[in-house]
């Protein structure tokens, strides 16, 4: 009996040690700092760029909110905003840096007159769109940009050439309704916002998603207005190489970053860009019935 005993002791020693062993361990591991939450892996890179040698327009910071946002909230991608033009290079730029071949589009938003690229960031950009096939798209004055760069304005579609009406109730139409990027619109809407006329600009060389009301303008007394043709596209896409690209001109107002449509336009034309949707790139005449307006 007296060997049971001291069995029996022996256990319920070993029993109360191997909880306090184990309550140990809990302890521990419980102080131990937590593993650290692996950073999501968006499904793309969008570079935003925001550099002004010209007209700083007061909306930059509104878009530039809007664009990162879109990403984030969507998880479609990620976006740097810049407002240099230091990373449109594919030259390894060390510093834990990003350069082109790490993005996948392109935003050029509000940017004004001739940016600082020298020869080698301007061929690294367009072989960027039209060679690595990756996206651009063109935000408002983006139109007013790089004026002393041929290949510019042939990928953009063209370059600024005034606002005819200043920020107005622009009548809108809505010539391709089956595009991503414009089938939210109506056939016919109206936009408080500016419209910029382009120049060295043919509806023959873009697909026009978007055009001012032709009907339903006013031309006296205006001599801003250039087009004869009384053609004012203010939204189109096209090809350039293997590269898609996607321009409008609304954008102007910091509400316009606010409006819904507006929001969606340029979510769904960063989708598109990136290859994410289809749409149409095929140029086509105006629509019946539009005329000059006069």
């Amino acid at each position: 009996m007296r060997h049971t005993g001291i069995r029996i002791v022996l256990i319920e020693t070993l029993l109360v040690f191997g909880a306090f062993a184990t309550a140990h361990t809990q302890t521990a591991a419980d102080a131990l700092p937590p593993v650290p939450h692996v950073k999501q892996v968006h499904l793309k890179h969008i570079l935003v760029i925001s550099q002004t040698k010209g007209f700083e327009h007061d909306s930059v910071s509104d878009g530039m909110a809007a664009i990162y946002n879109m990403g984030k909230e969507s998880g479609l991608w990620d976006t740097m905003l810049r407002t240099d033009t230091e990373l449109i290079t594919k030259k390894d730029l060390s510093r834990n840096t990003k350069n082109l071949n790490y993005f996948d589009a392109m935003v050029f938003l509000s940017t004004t007159e001739e940016l600082d690229l020298d020869s080698n960031q301007k061929q690294d950009m367009m072989s960027f769109i039209k060679d690595d096939g990756k996206g651009f798209v063109g935000i408002h004055a983006a139109l007013d940009t790089n004026y002393k760069w041929p290949e510019y304005g042939e990928m953009i579609g063209g370059w600024f050439d005034q606002h005819p009406w200043m920020t107005f109730n622009a009548p809108i139409i809505n010539e391709d309704p089956d595009f991503p990027a414009v089938r939210h619109f109506p056939r016919a809407f109206v936009k408080y916002d500016e419209i910029y006329q382009a120049k060295e600009w043919s509806r023959s060389k873009v697909h026009v998603l978007l055009s001012l009301d032709p009907a339903r303008l006013d031309y006296a007394n205006n001599p801003r207005i250039h087009r004869t043709d009384h053609d004012f596209a203010v939204a189109w896409d096209k090809m350039y190489g293997k590269g898609r690209v996607f321009y409008s001109t609304l954008g102007h107002t910091e509400e316009s970053w606010d409006d819904p449509d507006i929001r969606k336009m340029y979510f769904e034309a960063i989708k598109w860009v990136l290859g994410m949707t289809e749409g149409s790139t095929a140029s086509h005449p105006r629509p019946e019935g539009s005329g000059d307006g006069r």
